[in-house]
């Protein structure tokens, strides 16, 4: 029936044919339950954080008046984007923020940990990550819609079990921590501090495995190797300036708005490479990817305005601690001398 209808459609530059609408549609559900994990799982952490330090009780309650109506919002946009965004633009959104991430984290100095923000920049990212991984993985199969629906069975189960400890954290984790009788609430009391570590390890898998469904999934458009090389060069140049440039404007000046003109800087970039070497309807799913990665970014504000703050003190404290230590270490040799 839809190879049937699918005649009488126009010819499309990229093939955006090529998967099934209701295909399209199971991925964008997985990949909006991986982003809905993430942001609840970083709630956690940074609520957590706010209870365990009296002077941001401010933030404590800003974080808990998101309402459960936003969140669903946010996850049913997130769904129609990511079902009608094409494997294209979601793996060259994949390349560029793993490429972001790792100029991130070699420009940090050695023994600090990864900023939190990063956790809240990725996530448009990696739903394009989970929704490239989808594609790639599932290209061929002969039951591709089952195994597709058995994955949207257990991304949703992990999805609704982290929002219902989510909820439970937001309005008994004070008193139960207190009165220590909830077995989550003491679980979390001892090993809150882990959980960024936790969801860097898993980004870590998520991010290499979409790297690599990334790349084949670009160069399966090319019939040969000069395309390819024509595609690639000034990609890799365009991309690799880019980081290094909004990398050094981010560390100058962390605030807010530099964070949005970040996006619409990278968006901008990707937008005039494809009008050279891309098709017209990857102009449309790059505006889509604006708008996605503007409105996840709005969404996150609160949190991201505390992980800002956070690397903003742990910044100030570092250089304190290293004159204390320095004069320590005098003070020992002058005893010892």
């Amino acid at each position: 029936m839809f190879s049937y209808l699918k005649s009488f459609l126009p010819s499309m530059p990229w093939d955006i044919w090529s998967c099934s609408p209701l295909d399209s549609f199971l991925q964008g559900l997985v990949a909006a339950c991986a982003v809905s994990v993430l942001c609840s799982f970083m709630k956690i952490y940074l609520l957590i954080m706010c209870l365990s330090d009296p002077d941001r009780q401010t933030e404590k309650e800003r974080i808990r008046r998101q309402g459960r109506v936003m969140e669903e919002l946010h996850f049913c946009v997130l769904t129609a984007i990511f079902t009608v965004v094409g494997s294209r633009v979601a793996a060259l959104v994949v390349l560029e923020f793993s490429l972001r991430a790792i100029s991130m984290l070699l420009s940090q100095s050695k023994g600090t940990q990864s900023s939190s923000q990063l956790f809240l920049l990725c996530q448009y990212s990696l739903g394009c990550g989970i929704t490239c991984s989808l594609d790639f993985l599932h290209e061929g199969a002969p039951h591709r819609t089952w195994n597709l629906v058995l994955a949207v069975g257990l991304a949703a189960l992990i999805m609704h079990y982290v929002r219902r400890l989510c909820r439970h954290i937001c309005t008994m984790y004070e008193l139960h921590s207190k009165e220590r009788y909830c077995g989550a609430c003491i679980s979390l009391l001892t090993s809150w501090h882990s959980i960024p570590h936790g969801l860097c390890n898993a980004l870590k898998i998520t991010f290499i495995v979409a790297d690599l469904a990334a790349i084949s999934l670009i160069n399966k458009d090319f019939l040969t190797t000069s395309e390819a090389i024509r595609f690639w060069t000034p990609l890799t140049i365009c991309y690799t300036l880019l980081v290094i440039y909004m990398q050094e404007e981010q560390q100058q000046n962390p605030s807010d708005q530099m964070v949005y003109q970040t996006v619409c800087v990278r968006m901008g970039s990707l937008m005039i490479l494809m009008l050279t070497v891309g098709r017209w309807t990857d102009i449309v799913h790059i505006l889509l990817s604006l708008l996605a990665e503007l409105w996840c970014l709005v969404r996150a504000g609160v949190m991201l305005d505390i992980c800002r703050d956070q690397d903003f003190s742990q910044r100030q404290s570092r250089p304190k601690a290293m004159r204390s230590s320095g004069r320590k270490m005098r003070k020992e040799e002058e005893e010892d001398s």
